[in-house]
């Protein structure tokens, strides 16, 4: 295991312009009980979680120690050390994790789509790439992650509003709804290796995400 990163208490925390050196401090891989991933958490809710005793097990390869007051009895420092990934108490969704339908926005969907395009299949920066409706709206399509995908925008212009036979075109990939893992994949930049390995066990076969 890693060496534990000593983080302050939020009453302790420097002056607004050192902050900077805390900002970096990764998020916290939050499961239910039953260990399926849910949501990240800052490092200041996980100690929360462990003062209230709400952590029923944790795992990970790295540790944040959380340093607080001293004791006036013991002359001791507190501190409570949270590790890389928790599962909280009382937190237990069963199968309906895999119902969970997240929000869709751009930035997640061309991570989806690994920032290519759906019909000439090259690689774009997210400046280049648009959100294509596979069923036109005008057509009675819906804005749902099954009938969207990244297209560049010259394609987006060719297809404009019509179907793909209208248009003569047809898509590289199919779309789909990403799972609660994928999506806290394609949410978080700063994944630790651990958190990542960890979530990796619950991305199906079909996922673009890695």
């Amino acid at each position: 295991m890693n060496d534990p990163v000593c983080l302050p208490p939020p009453h302790c925390l420097p002056a607004p312009h050192l902050l900077a050196e805390y900002a970096c401090a990764p998020l916290i891989l939050a499961l239910d009980q039953n260990g399926v991933p849910q949501r990240w958490i800052s490092w200041q809710e996980a100690c929360f979680y462990y003062a209230r005793e709400m952590v029923a097990w944790d795992a990970g390869d790295n540790a944040f120690t959380l340093r607080g007051g001293i004791s006036r009895l013991t002359g001791q420092r507190s501190a409570i050390t949270a590790n890389s990934i928790i599962a909280l108490r009382g937190h237990s969704h069963g199968q309906g994790y895999n119902r969970h339908v997240p929000p869709l926005s751009n930035r997640e969907l061309f991570h989806r789509d690994r920032h290519l395009c759906a019909y000439c299949g090259r690689e774009f920066s997210s400046q280049r790439l648009t959100r294509d409706h596979v069923i036109p709206i005008s057509k009675g399509g819906s804005d749902t992650w099954t009938n969207v995908v990244a297209a560049c925008m010259p394609c987006n212009q060719k297809k404009g509003a019509r179907l793909l036979e209208k248009a003569g075109m047809e898509l590289l990939y199919l779309p789909y709804v990403p799972n609660r893992a994928e999506f806290l994949i394609l949410s978080n930049r700063q994944i630790l290796a651990d958190q990542m390995d960890f979530l990796a066990r619950h991305v199906p076969a079909k996922s673009r995400v890695i």
